[in-house]
């Protein structure tokens, strides 16, 4: 096995058994680097995780477009992604900034030119949030006007409980991590339903990330328990779902997932190969504007 097939907060060592196409993009990872400024708990810091170790990743699972995610632990000092963005390629790397509502327009401007077009609300556990969801309507009009989108990391209750305040959003939305729909019964929670409506008003997009997190039979299982969730969201809306890797697995500070076996779960969620393209390639040369 090759010595360059060792993925720094990745366990395996095997590329996946289905091959990524030209211009796969992984929609969903993060970026820490000491060189930048840390915020909050300096626990939340993760080393090996910068651009260059990032960089073993895509060898091993083929991507080639990236978007970086900007980190809870730098909270609203993007400088960390924006050079993240430089390191891997301006050309095919974008970003997803954290602001708040005293950002200037001038620095939104700045964060364009930087190759940021969203900005996300880490919003599941509140207390270690640098936003708060009093910030996210005022934020998205401004941010609309600049045809980026609004990521959300909600927890399912948080989704159900702010129905109203999405559908006022005027932008386009993207949830992370399938939603953080809870197993076993997660189209029977009541966000599900809440989810479906916004699918059909064309502006909400789904990541398909983050299979571990909500998963009850876990790795050794294949994370079966999430292919019903994930095949229902490409079956309503399959011109805005992504795929996003999630590495390098921040929430995972025991076991880090293999992230071959998180590519090749794609193929269950997605099974039509020319589907699988469309979900790897043309909707984040869409969302996040490649060329």
């Amino acid at each position: 096995m090759r010595a360059d097939l060792v993925v720094p907060h990745s366990s395996g060592t095997r590329k996946p058994t289905h091959a990524a196409p030209e211009d796969a993009c992984d929609a969903h990872m993060h970026v820490y680097d000491r060189r930048f400024a840390l915020q909050g708990s300096p626990d939340a810091m993760l080393d090996h995780a910068t651009a260059d170790d990032y960089r073993l990743l895509q060898r091993r699972i083929g991507t080639q477009r990236t978007v970086v995610v900007q980190p809870r632990v730098h909270g609203t000092d993007n400088s960390v992604t924006l050079a993240a963005i430089r390191e891997l390629g301006a050309q095919h790397t974008r970003g997803v900034a954290v602001v708040r509502p005293d950002a200037s327009d001038a620095e939104l401007e700045g964060l364009h030119a930087g190759g940021i077009r969203g900005i996300r609300f880490t919003l599941y556990t509140p207390a270690n949030a640098a936003t708060d969801f009093g910030m996210v309507e005022p934020l998205a009009h401004r941010v609309h006007a600049l045809g980026w989108h609004v990521q959300l990391h909600w927890s399912a209750g948080q989704i159900a409980e702010h129905a109203a305040l999405l559908a006022r959003l005027p932008c386009t939305v993207v949830f992370d991590h399938l939603a953080r729909m809870p197993q076993p019964d997660a189209q029977a929670h009541p966000a599900s339903e809440v989810m479906h409506r916004l699918l059909d008003n064309g502006r909400t997009w789904i990541k398909l990330s983050g299979a571990y997190l909500d998963s009850r039979v876990g790795a050794q299982g294949g994370y079966a328990d999430t292919v019903a969730l994930a095949r229902a969201w490409v079956m309503q809306a399959p011109e805005r779902v992504v795929w996003g890797s999630d590495w390098p697995h921040p929430t995972e500070r025991i076991a880090k997932p293999d992230d071959a076996q998180l590519f090749d779960l794609l193929s269950q969620w997605v099974p039509d190969e020319v589907q699988r393209r469309r979900v790897l390639v043309d909707n984040p040369a869409q969302l996040y504007d490649f060329s």
